[in-house]
């Protein structure tokens, strides 16, 4: 069976972030036929169209990175109801410039935590229609708001509750899954 390169990004800059543990927790459990890689996003200065005609290097490698991988990943935060901004910069830096848009029929997921109740709901739901506007596929079922509690998962990724793990086990065979069936009806060299 193919092992698919899934590239993950963290919506959150913070060096102690409950989605950097969720991302950790999502590596170490999901199904061994996906291998992963952070594509890290602190670095990059904040977009503008300037650039297009010359990326500066970690831009360059940033976007590189996007198009080398079969899949994107987003562990991401809500902020404000919304994305937080790094998230949206490096989107714009990997999507730009018109024409080199690196997640196009790309295989895409979006999972979040947060301590509230509805957890990453509606910050998700603006991610989706950017991802649409980029032409990335995007499993869409099953959604995962994951409201996060104090050890829920540990440091090392290791998920304390049995019924969130099984949950967030079934969420990335569901996503290896999806990523198949893209590239069923997507092959990449078409």
């Amino acid at each position: 069976m193919t092992t698919f390169k899934v590239g993950y990004l963290i919506g959150s800059l913070a060096k102690e972030s409950i989605n950097r543990k969720l991302a950790t927790a999502l590596t170490r459990i999901a199904p061994e036929h996906l291998s992963f890689t952070e594509i890290p996003i602190r670095d990059l200065p904040l977009y503008s169209y300037d650039y297009d005609a010359d990326y500066p290097p970690v831009a360059r490698a940033f976007k590189d990175a996007i198009a080398g991988v079969d899949a994107v990943l987003f562990v991401t935060p809500e902020y404000n109801r919304s994305i937080p901004g790094a998230l949206k910069n490096a989107i714009d830096w990997a999507s730009r410039p018109y024409g080199q848009n690196s997640f196009t029929r790309k295989p895409s997921a979006v999972i979040g935590t947060s301590p509230g109740a509805i957890g990453t709901a509606v910050g998700q739901q603006h991610l989706r229609s950017v991802l649409g506007f980029c032409n990335s596929p995007q499993m869409n079922a099953p959604e995962a708001y994951i409201q996060f509690t104090p050890g829920l998962i540990t440091d090392q990724g290791d998920v304390t509750n049995a019924s969130t793990a099984e949950f967030l086990r079934m969420y990335m065979a569901e996503f290896h899954q999806f990523i198949v069936r893209v590239y069923t009806a997507l092959p990449r060299d078409a």
